[in-house]
């Protein structure tokens, strides 16, 4: 099974197995059994046909020429039409169908020129495409073929007959433009020497109530002068009463309006009085007021604060004296009672106990004597000659330094260290 479509512009016809009446289908889809059915087409185009009727003889036997255009196409949307259509031309090109239609339209056109005078169709070519547009039709519908629009494009002639009737028409026209012409410069004279006459009368008219009007004027202007004269001096003169009872008035007003302000300006004084006084009163009664009073809380306030210092220094003071004397007292019990246990000691050993503790201290002693040759950075020896050099005179130095020492010891406390020492062990046998 095939599948065939179709555009808008043309229409599918499928006969054979199963397809008794044939289906016709315009713009769309259908199915098709190879072998079995057979689909062919036909196209629904627009078809635009020239229809030239050569020396066709008018009703009054004058040969003449016309040329239409129409155009046409088959139905499709009538399944009727379409039907016959399909009968009739279906195998057939575009170009044979336009032919065919073409044919009967021109056997149309030619019967109606036969009919119709060459005035007739000359002067009313609608009639004549009606004409020709209603008698194809009517014959064509049966062909399948709907006839959309037919207009008459040119009528012409070899005998001159129409360039006759148009050069008759021509000369009774020009005739009667001639006619027509003088008529309206005769019209246009009269009228204009009407128009004059009316328009001088008019101008004399006009200048009449003119001249009237002007008088009428100048007599009213003079009535209204007087009066509007008369009218202003009596304005005047009212306004002059007028100014002066104004002023009469201003000057009344004046003087309540002096009295009102003499009676504000004492009632702005008394006000200004009593501001002053409540200014002073605040500015100077009450700030030295304020002033007295927070002077008296401030000597108040220093005074107890000078009190309580005092005591809080009096108590400081009493309880570091208590606690400086407990801890004399303390550190004289510690003294005594260390001292009374070396005076024991010292009691026992004598001099061996003495010479004990030098001996404990000598190495302090030395390190005490050797430290600032341990901060020095750099040292200049000078030999005068007889004497060591170097590190062996330092070494000497410090040898004799402690030589000295039994020396300084015995001076500063009485012992001798070295007869001590001599004296120890008999003492331990």
């Amino acid at each position: 099974m095939v599948f065939y479509t179709c555009g808008p512009n043309e229409a599918m016809v499928v006969s054979g197995f199963c397809r008794s009446p044939p289906i016709m289908v315009a713009g769309g889809r259908v199915f098709v059994l190879p072998c079995l059915q057979q689909i062919q087409r036909i196209s629904l185009n627009t078809l635009t046909l020239n229809v030239k009727s050569e020396k066709v003889y008018t009703r009054h036997g004058v040969p003449i020429s016309v040329t239409g255009i129409a155009q046409v196409k088959i139905q499709g949307q009538n399944k009727e039409m379409l039907a016959a259509a399909c009968q009739m031309f279906l195998g057939k090109t575009e170009h044979e169908v336009a032919q065919i239609s073409l044919e009967t339209l021109e056997g149309h056109q030619r019967a109606i020129m036969a009919h119709m005078t060459v005035e007739e169709i000359y002067k009313d070519r609608k009639k004549f495409s009606e004409q020709v547009f209603k008698v194809a039709s009517s014959d064509l519908v049966n062909m399948g073929i709907s006839v959309v629009s037919y207009t008459l494009k040119d009528i012409h002639d070899d005998q001159d007959y129409l360039n006759s009737l148009g050069k008759a028409r021509t000369a009774q026209v020009q005739k009667d433009a001639r006619i027509g012409e003088a008529l309206a410069k005769r019209d246009a004279g009269i009228k204009e020497a009407q128009a004059m006459q009316e328009k001088i009368s008019a101008q004399y008219v006009n200048e009449i109530e003119m001249a009237k009007a002007q008088r009428n004027f100048e007599l009213k202007k003079a009535a209204y002068d007087i009066e509007v004269n008369t009218r202003k001096a009596e304005s005047d003169l009212a306004y002059q009463l007028q100014v002066a009872k104004t002023k009469q008035k201003i000057e009344e007003q004046k003087v309540q309006v002096e009295v009102v302000e003499r009676a504000q300006q004492i009632l702005l004084q008394d006000q200004e009085i009593n501001r002053k006084e409540k200014e002073l009163e605040a500015q100077i009664k009450k700030p030295a007021d304020a002033e007295r009073y927070r002077l008296e809380k401030m000597a108040e306030a220093e005074r107890m604060k000078l009190v309580t210092e005092a005591e809080a220094e009096a108590e400081a003071i009493r309880v570091k004296g208590e606690a400086r004397a407990y801890a004399i007292e303390v550190k004289a019990r510690a003294d005594a009672e260390q001292m009374a246990k070396k005076a024991e000691a010292f009691q026992d050993y004598q001099d061996a106990a003495i010479v004990d503790m030098l001996l404990e201290k000598l190495p302090e002693i030395a390190e005490e004597i050797s430290k600032p040759l341990t901060q020095v950075k750099k040292i200049k020896m000078v030999s005068s000659g007889g004497s060591e050099v170097g590190a062996a005179k330092i070494t000497g130095e410090v040898l004799d330094i402690l030589n000295r020492l039994p020396d300084t010891v015995e001076r500063l406390t009485g012992i001798n260290i070295n007869q001590a020492g001599q004296k120890k062990p008999g003492r331990m046998s």
